[in-house]
Order: structure tokens, then C-alpha cells, then sequence
């Protein structure tokens, strides 16, 4: 596979052989012949043994699964991507962002000079995330020129005198529930699929190569919330050649006839006959991964709004992420309803 790395300068000679090394392996084929693999029926009387020395590998915990039996799981595949319990996630009464998935807490902060951080100190470009042509509030506002890259997330910005643009990325390890849920109120208009490539996520490789989200297969949907812009990205990674949207039927992710070398992307909008979007409520369940990987928000947020949580936190569905009035502590919050014209909202992408 050939493609760009930019390693963090300050990496000594071993670690810098070790990326490489990892980069020269094939990584799509052998996901996509896991993925084959973990879908194998297994003979019933190996299904208990497997699926308990996976429980005890990556301390999953079967007890708030729907099924919690592991002999009924008839393959690996059904096991990473297993239903839980109703309410084993309750959702938090209070707060309009919350946690989409379960994981750990990887970085989060206030997006600036349009960078995202992979973690501290290591960036990756938000226009590459998103793609250049993926948003175009810009014209919308006013611009008659090529906006720079410094000002392109505010060509994003609804309201950027009063607005800011925040992000949250959290890191889904093997042994985590594999489903993803909606993290607000919101309208989805618009996903872009970026076959990529498939590096693993996990924080030693963050630290060591900058623009890993950039470089892996990926599925941004965007859209607005009350407060203006709103995105959800899965990013796939190694073993994890399956990202499913369950509204979003055109989507085949790990396909082996795509490119996945020259950035190339595929568009798909989503509007009903009356010019409406798909709406997600906080909470729904609308997706899921194979083994684990990361998901990566971006969103338009006052700037009083400040994140309740920490680096390397662990973090379950439904948990509050951050409030909108520090005075109150995180504290009880107005709700509000997705406003704005979806088809107004719409006609600011460029596709």
C-alpha cells in the first residue's frame, strides 16, 4: 500500500523502523479477511469456549448484553457487535451532547487555525478531515475568493461571533460495546466516504504519526443542531473494514474496487420529499463497527461551552461530554429543538 506518512519529529530510530514496518503490511486485505473470518458460523459446542477467551482477552462484559449467554453467539462477528440490555445505557437527563459510544476519552478541545489534535501536540488538517468541498458556508456568507485554510472553519461557523468549533475523539477498544448512538439532537444532510486506508487507531501509533484520521477509511456525516454545524465521523482502522450506517443502505465500506490512494470520496445526501433530513434524537442507536475504532465529533458550540471530562477517561453511551454554562457546574441546561431550514441548511454544501 502506498501512501503518505508524516512521522512526529522527535520519534527515535527503533520506533521509526516499527512504523514503517507496520505500514509496509498490507492492512486492507488482512482486515477484509478477518472481517470474512469473524463471520464464520462456528460448531456450537466451540461457540462458548471462543466467545469466553474474547470476554477475558479484552474484559468485555456479557452480563449487560442482551444475549449473555456466549453459546448462542453463532460467530465472532455477532459477538463484537452484540445488542445490550434495554436501559443498560441511560442517557443523561440533563445534558444536549453526550457520549455516542463507549470508549476512552483520546483528546477534545476547541478546534483552532482549522486543526484538529490526535493528542496533544500531534495535529491533522479539519479540511482534510471533512473535505474542502464538503461544507461551503463561506459562500454562502459573503466570500467571493478561495478561502485559506486558517478560515475554513469559519466557513463552517453558523454563528461565529458568538460560536466556536469544538471536537471530541473516542477511542473504541476491542473489548467495548461495538454500536454507536446519536450524541444529540440533530439532522444528518449530508455523508462523504473516504475509502482510506485502515492504520490502526490506537494511541501509540497517534503519538507517533501525524493525519492517521486523514489517511484512514472514514464516514463523515454532517448536518446542524440548535447551535449550528454538527458532525459524527467513524474512522475505521486495522480489522475494522466494516462501518455500518443503518439509514444509509448506499454505503459499502473496505470495498476492494475503491481507491483508497488518491483521496477519493463518495457523496450521498440524504432529504426526504418535503427537503428534511435524517433526524436523530439523542440516544438513537444508528450504526456499529467490527472489533473497535474511533469516532471523531465536530460541532458548533457558544464559546462558554466547556468539556466535563478528561484524557483517558472511560466513557459509556448516554454519558454527558460537556455544558453549556460553566457557572453552573455542568448543571441544568434549556433544551432546544433542531431549528433552521434543512433545505436553507442544505443549499450551503457543495457537492
Amino acid at each position: 500500500m502506498s501512501v503518505e506518512i508524516s512521522l512526529v519529529a522527535e520519534l527515535g530510530f527503533w520506533r521509526r523502523v516499527q512504523v514503517y514496518f507496520y505500514f509496509f503490511l498490507p492492512w486492507r486485505e488482512l482486515s477484509r479477511a478477518w472481517g470474512a473470518i469473524q463471520s464464520w458460523s462456528l460448531p456450537w459446542w466451540f461457540r462458548g469456549p471462543v466467545v469466553r477467551l474474547y470476554c477475558w482477552l479484552f474484559g468485555a462484559d456479557l452480563s449487560e448484553a442482551d444475549i449473555s449467554e456466549p453459546s448462542q453467539y453463532a460467530c465472532i462477528q455477532d459477538f463484537f457487535t452484540r445488542q445490550l440490555k434495554p436501559n443498560a445505557r441511560p442517557l443523561d437527563p440533563v445534558h444536549r451532547i453526550v457520549s455516542p459510544a463507549d470508549g476512552t476519552v483520546v483528546h477534545f478541545g476547541c478546534v483552532a487555525n482549522s486543526q484538529l489534535e490526535q493528542v496533544k501536540g500531534v495535529t491533522y488538517s479539519l479540511e482534510t478531515f471533512l473535505g474542502r468541498s464538503n461544507n461551503n458556508w463561506g459562500l454562502a456568507k459573503g466570500y467571493q475568493e478561495e478561502v485559506g485554510q486558517d478560515d475554513y472553519q469559519n466557513m463552517i461557523l453558523e454563528h461565529p461571533d458568538v460560536n466556536n468549533l469544538f471536537h471530541i475523539t473516542i477511542y473504541l477498544a476491542p473489548g467495548d460495546y461495538h454500536r454507536f448512538h446519536s450524541p444529540a439532537d440533530w439532522e444528518v444532510l449530508h455523508r462523504r466516504h473516504f475509502p482510506g486506508s485502515l492504520v490502526t487507531v490506537n494511541p501509540w501509533m497517534l503519538s507517533c504519526v501525524r493525519n492517521i484520521f486523514n489517511l484512514n477509511e472514514r464516514v463523515v456525516l454532517s448536518g446542524r443542531w440548535s447551535e449550528g454545524f454538527f458532525s459524527m465521523s467513524p474512522v475505521g482502522a486495522t480489522n475494522v473494514g466494516s462501518i455500518k450506517i443503518y439509514f444509509d443502505r448506499a454505503l459499502y465500506t473496505n470495498n476492494p474496487a475503491e481507491n483508497h490512494v488518491n483521496g477519493d470520496f463518495f457523496d450521498h445526501i440524504f432529504l426526504d420529499h418535503l427537503g428534511r433530513g435524517v433526524e436523530l434524537h439523542k440516544g438513537d442507536q444508528y450504526g456499529e463497527f467490527n472489533i473497535g475504532s474511533t469516532i471523531v465529533l465536530v460541532f458548533e458550540a457558544p464559546k462558554s461551552f466547556v468539556f466535563n471530562v478528561h484524557h483517558g477517561q472511560k466513557i459509556r453511551v448516554g454519558q454527558s461530554v460537556g455544558c453549556f454554562d460553566p457557572r453552573h457546574k455542568c448543571g441544568q441546561e434549556r433544551e432546544k429543538g433542531t431549528q433552521g431550514s434543512s433545505r436553507a441548511a442544505l443549499n450551503a454544501y457543495t457537492f
